[in-house]
């Protein structure tokens, strides 16, 4: 079995997460803010946890905060956490981003932050939305959302660096991971001392329990994730609720944070950071490698599927394909033993708990909720499962058309 996604870590990580006794959470902080080329960066329990605190410590409370419709569900249930209401914005088929000929209309006096997410590696305009804002004449923070978009440019420049603060998840998922966890990384030194400030007074210390969950959190990761392993894996995820604990995180019909939202960072997932920095350079080739790869050998069935583009300063966290039926392709690929993913299978708006929230129609939103599957896209993929993918893509599309 081909897995849909495998973090690339190996027994550096696992040795970094036994490593007791060193403190890393700074050294983490400091070499993440070089690699992403930004002054300061603040390490939080979840990405989630760093857009509650920044829009805490900013004091905005009661205020609305435009997202775009198709995101992930832990970013609006922040704003709710926050005090503050969420505002959703269709996005552009081009490239899964807000659609900026929408936002300027859904911009209202009670408008005090826009998160601009740069969805599946596609940075978004940084430069159109910026010049929006100005023309508003009003105080409008802009948090550029980049839990898939480690590196990602536009216009040549590091898309976390084109607003007042950026924010990255660090779950197993991600491109990089420490095991779970989150950044926020800044220029603006006020921003840096107010949310350190506001981290250092309500955060308590992540302690022993929270080390050792994590510890086995990644033990079993690192198991799972053996090839001689996953098909048992696999199974169990599919069949049973036994791995919902480690797979889970998160419920889109509730509104909800995680219990330890407010618990620091601890030691050992800075150390796994750490090890996964080094990496991140490797990370960022393979993925771009691999995602013209995919364009170029799937190029004979691009009537049939909507290919993702192909952009400058893209990182390519996933590569996703708009098919005409998600469940038949997933099926059909499942029994040739490769494990196609969806990644956000829902259009925010449109789920109950967040209806109430919805102010006009997101048909792009959804039309991608219901499309879009992520062909297999890790350093560690080999070549000829790379081609095998292709070719039965390929084989599935051509004889089904």
């Amino acid at each position: 079995m081909i897995p849909r996604f495998k973090p690339y870590f190996g027994w550096d990580e696992f040795r970094a997460a036994w490593a007791w006794g060193r403190p890393a959470v700074e050294e983490f902080e400091q070499k993440f803010a070089r690699a992403l080329q930004s002054k300061y960066a603040l390490a939080f329990p979840y990405g989630r946890s760093g857009l509650y605190a920044l829009l805490k410590a900013r004091g905005i409370e009661g205020a609305e905060v435009i997202m775009p419709a198709y995101t992930c569900v832990v970013v609006p249930n922040a704003v709710l956490a926050s005090g503050n209401i969420p505002r959703f914005v269709d996005i552009s088929l081009a490239d899964y981003n807000l659609d900026l000929d929408l936002l300027e209309n859904a911009i209202t006096d009670k408008t005090r932050a826009i998160i601009s997410t740069s969805l599946f590696g596609y940075p978004g305009n940084a430069r159109r939305l910026s010049e929006m804002i100005k023309r508003t004449g009003r105080e409008i923070l802009v948090f550029q959302d980049c839990a898939h978009s480690f590196g990602a440019a536009f216009e040549g420049k590091p898309v976390a660096n084109e607003g007042d603060a950026a924010i990255f998840g660090l779950g197993i998922n991600k491109m990089i991971t420490s095991i779970l966890g989150g950044m926020v990384t800044t220029n603006d030194e006020s921003i840096y001392q107010s949310l350190r400030e506001y981290r250092e007074s309500r955060f308590s210390p992540g302690g022993f329990r929270k080390r050792l969950t994590r510890l086995i959190y990644l033990s079993l990761a690192f198991i799972a994730l053996n090839d001689s392993l996953y098909r048992l894996v696999d199974f169990l995820e599919e069949k049973t609720s036994w791995l919902d604990f480690f797979t889970s995180d998160y419920d889109e019909n509730e509104i909800t944070m995680p219990r330890d939202y407010l618990a620091r960072m601890v030691d050992l997932e800075a150390r796994v950071g750490i090890e996964q920095l080094n990496k991140y350079p490797e990370i960022l080739r393979r993925k771009e490698e691999m995602a013209r790869y995919y364009d170029r050998h799937l190029q004979p069935i691009r009537d049939k599927v909507v290919l993702p583009p192909l952009m400058a300063g893209a990182t390519y966290s996933h590569y996703v394909v708009r098919v005409p039926d998600r469940i038949k392709t997933i099926e059909a690929m499942y029994r040739k033993g490769i494990q196609l993913g969806w990644l956000i299978e829902y259009s925010v708006p449109e789920i109950p708990v967040y209806r109430q929230y919805k102010t006009g129609s997101y048909p792009n939103a959804y039309l991608c909720s219901q499309n879009t599957i992520n062909l297999p896209l890790y350093p560690g993929l080999k070549k000829r499962d790379l081609d095998y993918i292709i070719k039965t893509f390929t084989e599935f599309f051509v004889c089904n058309s």
